[in-house]
């Protein structure tokens, strides 16, 4: 604390709690440099010294939220582990972190380089599935089928919640009513599905079940492509030593 003010000195660590703080409440389009810096107390120009500018400040979230998402992990991993249980934990862990920030999909999604936590974060996948027995292709082919699953999301095609905009609920029913006799399969499967939202706080149609559903499926096909000759190519020979 500053003896003179009794404030929290600023720091890039403050800076950042307040920016995911505001995008939790008010979604990512609510965060400009002038109302974070109302948020704290200062003058817009002092966040400068901590993040180079809003770019800088979003990609300074996006590695916090992959810091939140790794020791999400490291809580819910437990050493013993085989391969497809480790990452179910994972995912589900990832998935927990989504759910307290769903704006995060959307910002992960909008970076123009690959964020440097994530290089890490996949490093651990991979060495999962190795140290369980899988090959090289086997796991670069599990990491295509999961997506974005190991990060705690599912990509929908659209959903305007992920970048903190809304769904008009209202106009989508009529439009799906009108289009009832040309797309009838359509229409009834979302008549069926359809959730309440307050369910599915990443997406209409991305429940809890919905999310471990198609995990589970995938896990179960990765570990039964594991168990078979023909789905595994051998180990890299500069791979041979057991590094």
């Amino acid at each position: 604390m500053n003896p003179g003010t009794g404030r929290e000195p600023l720091s890039r660590e403050r800076v950042l709690a307040a920016a995911m703080e505001l995008a939790d409440t008010q979604g990512i389009p609510a965060i400009t440099m002038r109302r974070l810096a109302a948020e704290l107390g200062v003058e817009a120009m002092s966040l400068y010294h901590h993040v180079p500018g809003k770019e800088g400040l979003l990609d300074g979230l996006t590695e916090a939220v992959l810091t939140e998402i790794s020791a999400a992990v490291a809580a819910r991993v437990r050493v013993g582990d085989d391969w497809p249980t480790a990452l179910r934990h994972r995912c589900l862990a990832a998935r927990e972190v989504m759910v307290r920030h769903r704006w995060a999909p959307g910002l992960l999604g909008s970076r123009s380089s690959i964020p440097a936590g994530l290089y890490p974060y996949y490093e651990e996948i991979l060495a999962t599935m190795f140290r369980g027995g899988l090959s090289y292709h086997l796991g670069h082919r599990a990491i295509h089928a999961l997506g974005t699953m190991v990060l705690g999301f599912t990509q929908e095609l659209f959903s305007p919640a992920s970048t903190g905009g809304s769904l008009d609920e209202e106009a989508a029913a009529t439009e799906f009513a009108a289009m009832a006799d040309v797309l009838p399969h359509l229409t009834a499967m979302v008549a069926a599905e359809v959730h309440d939202s307050a369910e599915d706080p990443l997406g209409w149609c991305d429940s809890q079940n919905e999310f471990e559903f198609t995990l589970d499926l995938l896990l179960d096909g990765l570990a039964r492509a594991a168990d078979s000759p023909v789905a595994a190519r051998s180990t890299p020979p500069f791979l041979r030593s057991g590094r």
